[in-house]
């Protein structure tokens, strides 16, 4: 009797044994599936400088500001020696960057005011961000530094699509902390006050005691620590070197030799922006992340020369035209895990593609909400797609009325108020030969195919910085702090 118990308790045991197997296996084939997700979808990084001239950067030939951790990205991928931004100045050419369209597709023609009750003032509700976009592939997502898409309530970093924000609203900030004196946007009282106010985290002022751009490097690595075990996405956009010109002893110390008094500041900005890019590319080493991980760099417009000291190099004009030293910036990219080091691709590619590059490598499937103007760039760049990326780039600044438009043959044309310009940047960079009256059927051609792009594009849908005055005596409550609803 003892002997058939013994044999029955066994069989019992050997039964539950082969139940339990096939559930801790199958258990585990489900967590390592989770598992390959996260780790084959590739976290994103896009590193963005404000006012950056095109020739400030080594890539580009830079001699009196050593960039060799912004370098890094450019040697260790691919440099875009054609690389465009969507719009010649600040907030639009990020609403292009953020949403993979022309931002006037939605109205966003003008730099923003600072308006905090008003939720009209900065990107449409109508428009999907990339941290919108990625959280559909389980993306976390993180904004640091310049924001300048609106700063009502509605229309803040954690209200489009980002996970955490640690940086500020307006277009531009005081880089030393003691300047920091505003709690909040409502003891602004004009435009530029907003550079004043104390950080946020999040939704919450902060007291912060570190040199700006030093902050915004020291979060992005933590930040980083924060979301390693998932694909994150990061948006980095310091607003070095914009103005105002403020820069600690630690970096002018580097630059003794540069004379000139404004060059050697901003040359102190850029040199901040390179060590915190270098902390985001160390902490990436020590993670394991580097293999999977696309990181890409970039300025949101041209340098303004005479203002913040930035050199466009060969290229003609600066910050707010449509010549190439408004909207012709640096751009690198690197992804080892797909893109091979040293690359150099010269056709024409925009800001725009970034939201398309990105989403189109999420091992989750990811639907864009809107029409995207952007492409994947990844298939041009290793051969896996003949052809070219863009056949026509756009660009419009509707209340000084210039246009412009470039083909893949380097043809540009250029339209400002009266006068008409056509040039060849193939033979001519710097836009120095007008050759609208050799070549007018070239003139004809890219002009058409503006005016066909045109159409398709809104009016400005909000006051912008030249409007101040007007929207002040139309909104006298602008910094006046409301109920919110």
């Amino acid at each position: 009797m003892a002997t058939f118990d013994n044999f029955f308790n066994w069989v019992m045991l050997m039964a539950c044994v082969l139940l339990i197997v096939p559930n801790c296996i199958n258990a585990q084939t489900s967590n390592a599936s989770t598992i390959h997700i996260k780790s084959s979808s590739p976290n994103i990084i896009i590193i963005l400088a404000d006012d950056l001239g095109y020739q400030d950067v080594g890539f580009n030939g830079c001699k009196d500001i050593p960039t060799p951790n912004i370098d890094k990205i450019a040697t260790q991928g691919v440099n875009f020696t054609n690389a465009y931004v969507s719009y010649a100045v600040c907030g639009p050419s990020r609403a292009g960057l953020i949403t993979g369209r022309y931002q006037d597709r939605f109205g966003f023609g003008r730099n923003p005011l600072f308006a905090p009750n008003d939720p009209e003032m900065g990107l449409p509700l109508s428009e999907e961000t990339l941290a919108t976009a990625l959280k559909k592939g389980a993306y976390k997502s993180v904004a640091l530094g310049k924001w300048h898409l609106g700063a009502h309530t509605s229309q803040r970093p954690l209200k489009r699509g980002f996970d955490d924000f640690f940086g500020f609203l307006s277009g531009g900030h005081q880089y030393f902390p003691e300047l920091w004196t505003l709690k909040d946007e409502y003891e602004v009282k004009a435009q530029f006050d907003a550079y004043n106010t104390k950080l946020l985290r999040n939704d919450d002022r902060i007291e912060e005691k570190e040199y700006l751009t030093d902050a915004l490097s020291r979060e992005a690595v933590s930040y980083i620590e924060k979301y390693k075990e998932e694909p994150f996405f990061m948006y980095l956009a310091y607003n070095a070197p914009h103005t105002p010109l403020q820069a600690t002893e630690k970096y002018l110390t580097r630059f003794k030799d540069i004379k000139d008094p404004k060059r050697k500041i901003y040359a102190a900005m850029v040199s901040a922006v390179d060590d915190g890019v270098g902390n985001v590319l160390k902490k990436l080493e020590e993670l394991g992340l580097t293999e999977n991980t696309i990181i890409c760099f970039l300025s949101d417009n041209g340098g303004p020369e005479k203002v913040n000291g930035s050199n466009n190099g060969i290229l003609r004009g600066g910050k707010g035209d449509v010549f190439e030293g408004g909207i012709h910036v640096p751009f690198a990219m690197k992804w080892p895990a797909k893109i091979p080091e040293g690359m150099t691709y010269e056709a024409p590619v925009i800001s725009l593609d970034l939201f398309s590059t990105v989403i189109a490598q999420s091992l989750v499937p990811i639907q864009s909400k809107n029409e995207l103007d952007g492409v994947n760039l990844i298939p041009y760049i290793v051969g896996e797609k003949k052809g070219i990326p863009h056949d026509y780039l756009f660009w419009r600044k509707f209340d000084q009325n210039k246009v412009a438009c470039r083909n893949s043959n380097g043809d540009k044309m250029i339209v400002h108020k009266d006068e008409q310009m056509l040039f060849n940047l193939k033979e001519d960079i710097s836009e120095t030969t007008n050759l609208i009256e050799k070549d007018n059927e070239i003139f004809q051609t890219l002009q058409a195919s503006y005016q066909n792009w045109n159409s398709q594009m809104s009016d400005p849908i909000f006051y912008g910085l030249g409007d101040d005055k007007e929207y002040n005596e139309k909104h006298p409550n602008r910094f006046n702090k409301q109920n919110k609803n």
